[in-house]
């Protein structure tokens, strides 16, 4: 067999279904494998490298499975770098694949080269990989792709890049001996677990705050475990939204972006003695901008998988490195041995009766949703899109106002089915990402909110769900503008001035969606998201574009990240 042989046959025994890519001159050999290969790894062409990336991390953010993409040299690679960057900033396995000119043409001016004497792609690739490589001989492609492959799936997880040569992955060459490429880092220190259920079991208003981390090591059911153990409160990150079940009567919700009233003011407004954060590096979107009365009056307890995050940006009193659900479990443990005899139910009773004033003070007084001309109230849309589709549902919403409406309105109990790419904030990622994460979950409906200024970015990949069969459906919030800037720019204590205009005409969605040969619907104020239409949907099996036209009006729950900026980078 040749390389490029080699390295599919590969990728299809660590069983990577899926290769999300557009073709060109410098990545042929990997297309002619790939066709050799036959039912091996399916090829999925995207119509731009972009949403090849962002669909490979949907693939693998959902499946918890390596997510795979290639390019061709020069452009193509370049390309890919904001959805690797997005994957990088959110610790998602994927393996980047991209083209390169032959080695015997470095330095002469090749179309599209990018190799040592050109555009350096393997070190701009370095800034936001876990590893970015050139193949120089085809005796080290096992061994590379292999190294590439393992790091990817090592926690902390993350993408990884080969370049290849076409000259390389011509050259014939022998499988070697197949080596393990799953490494788990599970580890945890007892003395600090046991320091830290001290410091729990003996706090009066202690809080938990769970964060992307426990979202990527399926730690779920050891948080509700750990939480009903100490009958403690629970907050999440914007992005870990759902990972505890936010009716349960320990919930405070979402802290930060668009976040819980109820979780702003048991943390922030009122002094907490014990935090433990598992998973979260205590960001500015979960923060409100790094917000120093996050800190308790006590102890903070940090997990997480990466020792850079422990202490970054608040001081710790016990810190544990290592995989949340592995830290929580051994946490659960030492709580049940430490704990003292005079604590009991009722103390847990009294949290519970606590949290449930505090929710219902803060509960959203039920509006008049009549809008401007019949359009769409964007808090209705959302309410209506939970109630519309099952509860099984995967939900992506993009970057802008459409995840802000999302994050605050939307009550999701189900962990690892809503996903906001809020690491690298990339617009455009929830069009393009929900069809990897179809590819992932095919028996489950995955809806996609997303702004049309984000729609216009990646909605082309529409053609290449329709192109596949892939049927994910997009609830496009149409309000002819970039709603962050617009109602960003108003709520600045200095209005800023519309010197790039927000604003543009209003897009027909429904003719672009039915001209790439998908289904194209029209809803607003007078003509509203109803189960019925949902079941219709789901049962017709094709992707879906929802033109919504809501209210530009009216204002999205945008205030903290507003004041953080103001306060910080004003």
């Amino acid at each position: 067999m040749n390389t490029a042989e080699l390295m599919i046959g590969l990728l299809s025994h660590v069983g990577v279904e899926y290769i999300f890519g557009v073709p060109g001159g410098a990545i042929e050999d990997l297309n002619t494998a790939i066709h050799h290969n036959g039912k091996g790894v399916r090829p999925i062409v995207t119509k731009h490298e972009a949403g090849a990336a962002f669909m490979a991390d949907g693939y693998a953010r959902v499946s918890r499975r390596l997510g795979v993409c290639c390019a061709t040299a020069g452009p193509g690679a370049s390309n890919l770098i904001t959805g690797l960057a997005s994957s990088h900033a959110d610790q998602i396995p994927v393996l980047a694949l991209t083209g390169q000119v032959a080695t015997s043409v470095f330095g002469k001016g090749a179309i599209q080269e990018s190799g040592s004497e050109g555009v350096n792609i393997t070190n701009i690739f370095r800034n936001f990989t876990k590893y970015s490589g050139m193949l120089i001989t085809e005796d080290r492609a096992q061994y590379m792709l292999q190294k590439a492959i393992r790091l990817a799936m090592s926690g902390p997880t993350g993408p990884t890049h080969l370049n290849l040569p076409t000259d390389i992955m011509k050259r014939e060459v022998e499988q070697q001996q197949l080596c393990s490429l799953k490494m788990e880092g599970r580890l945890f220190d007892e003395e600090s677990v046991k320091r830290a259920a001290e410091y729990l079991v003996a706090a009066r208003r202690p809080v938990v705050i769970a964060g992307w981390g426990v979202v990527l090591s399926r730690a779920a059911n050891e948080l509700l475990e750990l939480a009903q153990i100490l009958q403690v409160p629970v907050a999440t990150s914007p992005k870990a939204k759902g990972v505890f079940p936010e009716s349960h009567p320990l919930s405070l919700g979402v802290l930060g972006f668009a976040g819980s009233p109820a979780a702003k003011e048991y943390i922030i407004d009122n002094e907490v003695d014990v935090v433990l954060g598992v998973g979260t590096s205590f960001s500015e979107m979960m923060t409100s901008g790094w917000d120093d009365r996050i800190h308790p009056t006590e102890h903070l307890i940090h997990i997480d998988i990466d020792p850079g995050k422990i202490g970054r940006n608040y001081c710790v009193s016990v810190g544990l490195v290592g995989d949340a659900r592995v830290n929580l479990k051994e946490l659960c443990k030492a709580i049940v041995e430490e704990r003292s005899q005079q604590y009991s139910s009722v103390q847990g009773n009294s949290v519970m009766e606590g949290i449930a004033v505090l929710r219902r003070k803060h509960q959203d007084i039920p509006e008049d949703f009549s809008s401007r001309e019949n359009l769409y109230h964007p808090q209705k849309l959302v309410l209506d899109v939970q109630r519309a589709f099952p509860a099984d549902t995967v939900y992506f919403a993009d970057i802008g106002t459409s995840m802000a409406w999302a994050i605050r309105h939307m009550t999701i109990d189900r962990p690892y089915c809503f996903y906001v790419s809020l690491g690298f904030g990339s617009m455009g990622y929830a069009v393009a990402a929900p069809v990897g994460a179809k590819l992932a979950v095919p028996e489950r409906p995955v809806v996609a909110m997303v702004g049309d200024g984000s729609f216009l970015m990646n909605g082309f990949e529409v053609a290449t769900a329709v192109d596949n069969d892939i049927p994910v459906i997009w609830v496009v919030f149409n309000n002819a503008m970039l709603g962050m800037v617009h109602h960003g720019r108003r709520l600045f204590k200095t209005p800023i001035p519309d010197g790039l205009p927000p604003r543009f005409k209003r897009v027909d969605f429904v003719r672009i969606a039915e001209g790439l040969g998908a289904r194209g619907v029209r809803l607003d104020g007078t003509n509203p998201l109803t189960p019925e239409l949902a079941a219709d949907i789901l049962a017709e099996g094709r992707p879906t574009v929802l033109d919504v036209w809501i209210d530009d009006e009216v204002v999205p729950p945008i205030h903290s990240r507003i004041a953080t900026v103001d306060k910080h980078f004003g």
